[in-house]
């Protein structure tokens, strides 16, 4: 059985923020709601505590809670993916059997950052968690983030891996993303990694997207997707221009401290992120309200 066979993950799914309280303790309460939320507005799929459900600053005991807590509050509505990848092979290997007993769907697991891998390196560390989880894995290619590009012919290779399912794609080199289509096995998909490059990725036979912009406008990201399948390239193209602004600027600065800013500006309360990171300066923040009030936001609030 193949990776594509073992995992039914939508087109549309959605990278989760983590709620935290005013204290800074995880809001477990807040993530179901949010992740129910998500449902009602076209999520299709659920990445929890990757790069936006800020990853780096959470406990192993949070990340087990909340990979528990939101797969029992969704069930088998749609799939929850755990963000368990670490620049650490063995480390890595812990916290996916971990995600496996929480009863997640899938696993998505980040090209190795700081210790800069090489392309041998990056085969070896995803073969070594695919051989020691059933569960699907996806890949996830965020150079700007790790430093160290998976290329094209290293994604390839790891296509062969059975339960390697597809790849989040966020290096934005869409040549590179073209290749990895044209070449890669039938029942591989990829999944656009970064929002503004849906429209391309899939017009080229991409999968989907996992979106941080469907925190807010979900139905409309469904609607250009939808559009594109159709082959009514013209509708899905006025979509993908009206969506570049929020595309563009939740990352104005370092994701996810703009998507909880507008998050927390709309009356869903996420809190604040976690130390490192802080919320936006008053021009940040000014260019974020302008932003985010210049759309119909698909979120549930209540």
């Amino acid at each position: 059985m193949s990776g594509v066979e073992m995992a039914n993950f939508g087109r549309l799914m959605t990278a989760m923020v983590t709620p935290f309280t005013s204290d800074g303790a995880v809001d477990y309460a807040q993530a179901k709601h949010l992740a129910n939320s998500l449902i009602s507005s076209g999520t299709e799929g659920l990445i929890v505590t990757g790069t936006t459900g800020e990853n780096p600053s959470l406990s192993h005991d949070e990340n087990y809670r909340l990979w528990a807590e939101i797969k029992e509050t969704v069930g088998e509505s749609i799939p929850v993916i755990a963000g368990s990848g670490t620049n650490g092979t063995n480390e890595t290997i812990s916290l996916s059997k971990e995600a496996e007993k929480a009863g997640v769907d899938g696993l998505l697991i980040v090209v190795p950052y700081y210790n800069k891998p090489t392309q041998e390196g990056i085969f070896q560390h995803i073969k070594s968690v695919a051989e020691s989880s059933p569960l699907p894995i996806l890949p996830y290619n965020v150079p700007s983030r790790t430093i160290t590009n998976m290329t094209s012919e290293t994604c390839l290779r790891v296509s062969e891996i059975p339960n390697v399912c597809g790849v989040k794609e966020a290096s934005g080199d869409l040549t590179q993303i073209g290749e990895i289509i044209a070449s890669a096995p039938a029942d591989f998909k990829v999944w656009s990694g970064n929002d503004a490059d849906t429209f391309h990725v899939i017009s080229m036979g991409g999968y989907g997207v996992i979106s941080v912009s469907a925190h807010f406008i979900g139905n409309q990201i469904q609607k250009m997707i939808q559009n594109i399948l159709e082959g009514d390239l013209r509708v899905a193209s006025a979509e993908h221009l009206n969506q570049l602004p929020i595309s563009k600027q939740l990352f104005v600065i370092a994701n996810p401290i703009p998507v909880k800013y507008c998050l927390n500006k709309i009356g869903f309360r996420v809190g604040d992120p976690r130390l490192p990171l802080t919320p936006p300066d008053d021009a940040i923040s000014q260019l974020l309200d302008e932003m985010i009030s210049r759309y119909e936001i698909d979120l549930p609030l209540n």
